[in-house]
């Protein structure tokens, strides 16, 4: 496996891999029908967007995108920040994929610059994210209005 910055011809396969992801893996926390409002917002469009302000890393093996992850300002804010779109295909997971993109993305910088880093995390993440060093924002261990816990890393 190896870790490398999003390059623009990657979107389709970054939207392939997280569709089939939520769709697989996500699935079992959350509803079909929300799953399907994420597949609306996971185009290789909103891709190509969400790299244009964040710094978007991907997995490959064997020559496919096995994994993604990106970081960047928390709401445009230079000491803190956020990471989003966290992916790892349903036959990798469990496997290092999702701890290398959490490693490269601490080594960003993004990450160096932030006092805090916040996680938006799907019910199935939230677990994985907590052995990797982040807790529920103010102590809140509940999902918000947006089907979501709030982690959170101090530096």
């Amino acid at each position: 496996m190896e870790i490398r910055r999003f390059r623009e011809e990657d979107a389709e396969a970054v939207s392939a891999l997280v569709i089939k992801t939520v769709r697989i893996s996500n699935v079992k926390d959350y509803t079909p029908e929300l799953m399907e409002e994420v597949v609306k917002n996971m185009q290789p469009a909103n891709i190509l967007e969400r790299a244009g302000w964040t710094h978007f890393y991907v997995v490959e093996d064997e020559g496919g995108i096995i994994g993604c992850g990106a970081i960047g300002p928390y709401w445009g804010k230079t000491d803190e920040s956020s990471l989003f779109t966290i992916f790892v295909l349903p036959e990798y997971q469990g496997r290092g994929a999702g701890r290398l993109i959490i490693e490269t993305l601490e080594q960003d910088e993004f990450f160096l610059r932030a006092k805090r880093i916040e996680i938006p995390s799907s019910i199935t993440a939230v677990n994985f994210y907590r052995r990797m060093g982040y807790d529920y924002k103010n102590g809140i261990a509940e999902v918000d209005d947006e089907h979501v816990y709030r982690l959170e890393k101090f530096r």
